[in-house]
């Protein structure tokens, strides 16, 4: 069966992702969550910078399937320079996409959104949602931090 051309480009740009992680590493003195999958192993290592309620740097290590990687770093550049509120605003789109869910509001995620096709394997929508997740983790952290 021949794939569509929007099948190859979803190929291409989650293996372009996965093998080419853009943010990739780790932030010294940034605020830090590190978070797994236990079902597949993913792991993932997140540093968030900020700068007030923006996050100003980003990056992520660990080691994780394609999928988790290339979300990771779809991630990562769709973030930076947005606020904490805009940030999770993303995470739930993001979240709502994976699990079926349609919204006019996803075309906001940029490269993220080829990951829609998730919703078809169940088993994979923790590994692409793991760095999401993440990130909801360090600025819930930093708000419980900071009052």
């Amino acid at each position: 069966m021949a794939l569509s051309k929007l099948d190859s480009l979803y190929m291409a740009v989650v293996a372009d992702h996965s093998k080419n992680p853009h943010h990739h590493g780790v932030l010294q003195g940034a605020d830090q969550v590190s978070l797994n999958n236990p079902t597949c192993g993913d792991v993932i290592h997140l540093s968030v910078a900020f700068d007030g309620d923006i996050i100003s740097d980003i990056a992520f290590a660990g080691d994780g399937c394609t999928i988790s990687t290339a979300s990771s770093s779809m991630m990562t550049d769709l973030v930076k320079g947005k606020s904490s509120k805009q940030a999770l605003e993303l995470a739930d789109i993001f979240s709502k996409m994976v699990q079926g869910e349609t919204d006019d509001r996803q075309k906001e995620l940029g490269d993220a959104a080829f990951l829609a096709g998730v919703s078809k394997f169940p088993q994979r929508i923790k590994c692409s949602t793991l760095a999401w997740n993440a990130l909801k983790k360090v600025i819930e952290n930093r708000k419980e931090n900071n009052g």
